[in-house]
């Protein structure tokens, strides 16, 4: 019986990737998961989220990782279909492990729509859906610290060439960096999703 848990990383940040990735695993060895520390990826250091992600890698029976561009992300936004597009790449990433059940973390009011969505593009296996599944099912946990590790580097890889900070709203450095790009080019660099109600914002204040 093999399991899935899926995860995301990124969705709330205005610069960079939203990262989904799913790892695949035989149930009778996911006890071996909670043993070496995996948990929610929050509830991690970075450094414990690097260590953990080489052992991820190296134990699953399979794993997969999509990364969906700030192109991409605007144009589902605009139509309201930021939602549609996660369950479209979670179904891509579990059609690629094809287990027998999946777990994965919905991002949606109504997980059980979410849940049935996948499932509608995914063809395979039972899907469960579920609110918190990065904190309830270990297995969602891994996901959630592949999908975090790959969405970090992305933005250091960025960071080498710009200091733009987190990337998040919140963060005072990097909402100073996208409006000092639009005060001196009159647009937003590639890897900023203009959709983002702050981006916008800034946009119509220069």
């Amino acid at each position: 019986m093999i399991v899935c848990g899926v995860d995301d990383a990124g969705r709330g940040s205005v610069l960079g990737p939203l990262v989904i990735a799913g790892v695949s695993v035989e149930r009778a060895k996911i006890k071996y998961l909670s043993d070496i520390g995996v948990r929610d990826s929050k509830q991690l250091s970075p450094a414990a989220r690097e260590r953990l992600y080489k052992k991820i890698i190296n134990f699953v029976d399979g794993y997969y990782i999509a990364r969906i561009q700030p192109k991409t992300i605007d144009h589902s936004v605009r139509r309201h279909r930021l939602n549609h597009l996660e369950a479209k790449y979670m179904a891509k990433v579990i059609s690629k492990l094809r287990p027998d059940s999946s777990y994965v973390d919905s991002c949606d009011v109504n997980p059980t729509r979410f849940g049935r969505e996948i499932s509608k593009i995914a063809k395979t296996g039972r899907i469960y859906s579920r609110h918190h599944a990065d904190s309830r099912f270990v297995v969602v946990s891994a996901a959630s610290i592949i999908a975090k590790v790959t969405r970090d580097k992305a933005i250091e890889k960025l960071r080498k060439k710009y200091d733009l900070g987190s990337g998040y709203p919140s963060d005072s450095k990097t909402m100073q960096f996208v409006r000092d790009w639009i005060v001196a080019y009159k647009k937003t660099p590639q890897f900023v999703r203009t959709s983002w109600k702050p981006v916008k914002m800034l946009m119509r204040q220069n």
